[in-house]
């Protein structure tokens, strides 16, 4: 598969995916993931999200700003890794309010508590999945025969 069919992969995976979950290290020094909406991607390598500026999450990447975004849908699996960086840009905030950013975050995009999220992923893991009935065949196939079930392709890219 070359890069440029691994990347259409990661794309379609996550356009299929709503709700993403962000994992970061917090204060304390130990893992947290919390469900965040993708507001936005041109390209998989730079993910935007929507949050309030006043969260133990900003305050967290502020001094780790190393995460992990993951995404799993039908389609498949999909885990970057990357840097957080948090944007103030008010005409950035409201290039990405949507109705679903009001239902969670109070205010609207003029209130200075809502910022955007921005994610620079450096790689991308995936897991493509066949679908569930082949996937099940597949599985069954592998315990009845011994062989080694084809359960989609999956591989790592850099971005």
């Amino acid at each position: 598969m070359t890069h440029h069919d691994q990347l259409e992969t990661v794309t379609k995976i996550m356009r299929d995916t709503r709700i993403a979950v962000l994992t970061y290290v917090s204060r304390e020094g130990t893992l947290v993931s919390t469900p965040m909406g993708t507001q936005d991607f041109e390209h998989p390598g730079t993910t935007w999200f929507l949050t309030e500026a006043s969260s133990e999450k900003v305050q967290a990447l502020a001094a780790d700003p190393r995460v992990n975004v993951s995404y799993s849908s039908d389609a498949g699996w999909v885990s970057l890794s990357g840097t957080a960086h948090v944007e103030q840009n008010r005409g950035k905030v409201e290039d990405l309010w949507d109705a679903s950013a009001g239902a969670f975050m109070s205010g609207g995009p003029e209130d200075p508590d809502n910022i955007a999220l921005r994610i620079d992923a450096t790689s991308a893991e995936y897991w493509e999945s066949p679908g569930k009935v082949s996937a099940a065949v597949q599985l069954v196939k592998g315990l009845v025969t011994d062989q080694q079930p084809d359960l989609g392709d999956s591989g790592t890219i850099g971005l």
